[in-house]
């Protein structure tokens, strides 16, 4: 299954595995990428609505990952 948004690549690999530090670069990502205001605030309630597996998880359905 391919992302959402296979355009919008975010790097987890040897970043910090802190979840406010994941959702920033996918947040950064977004908006750089042209993401509205309305799919950002999506992407952050889904990406929020669990723990970390779940963050992850929805990060992975959003976006490319490295």
């Amino acid at each position: 299954m391919s992302p959402k948004y296979p355009h919008i690549t975010v790097k987890l690999t040897a970043n910090d595995s802190n979840a406010f530090i994941i959702l920033g670069i996918c947040q950064r990502a977004a908006r750089k990428a042209g993401l509205s205001n309305e799919e950002l605030t999506a992407f952050r309630q889904e990406a929020t609505a669990g723990d970390y597996n779940h963050l992850l998880a929805t990060v992975m359905r959003w976006f490319d990952c490295e």
